[in-house]
């Protein structure tokens, strides 16, 4: 077997975990979009009520929330809430999450939450613990060991 055909050692993340980091990232998200969504009203103003500034606006919005993701996943591999819980998202291979490759784990995951969380589900049938949006975009979740162990050196005292 070639150093090509192995695949890194991952330690998987269980669904509480990705719940919880779903939430902070959540909360997070709740204040980036009202802050985005503020000059919305204007558009209204100057085009009235039209579906296609409705689809625009709405468009806008999901571009707002995919830069966040996107950004975090391509640049560190862990957004806010992913840092809180220890998670880590890198390819399959256990390289950096490319900005292509997090459209498509971005997308994908929305089918995931729009099928009820059924995409999200999937992680309890498989040893791996991946979702849909996990094996769609070529991504995995790592959890990373915790950095609060205490310290072995001993103190000196004079």
């Amino acid at each position: 077997m070639t150093p090509a055909d192995q695949k890194p050692d991952f330690l998987p993340v269980g669904l509480p975990r990705r719940i919880g980091a779903i939430l902070y990232d959540i909360l997070i998200l709740l204040g980036i979009v009202f802050a985005a969504a503020l000059p919305l009203p204007l558009l209204d103003g100057l085009v009235g009520e039209q579906s296609w500034a409705l689809f625009v606006k709405r468009f806008y919005l999901l571009m707002v929330i995919f830069i966040y993701f996107g950004g975090f996943w391509s640049h560190g591999g862990q957004t806010v809430g992913m840092k809180a819980w220890r998670i880590k998202v890198t390819s399959a291979d256990g390289s950096s999450v490319t900005w292509s490759r997090a459209l498509i784990r971005f997308l994908s995951g929305l089918i995931s939450v729009a099928s009820l969380g059924m995409g999200f589900l999937w992680a309890l049938t498989n040893r791996e613990r991946a979702a849909w949006h996990d094996r769609l975009s070529s991504t995995h979740l790592s959890r990373l060991p915790s950095t609060a162990e205490p310290h072995s050196e001993k103190r000196e005292t004079a």
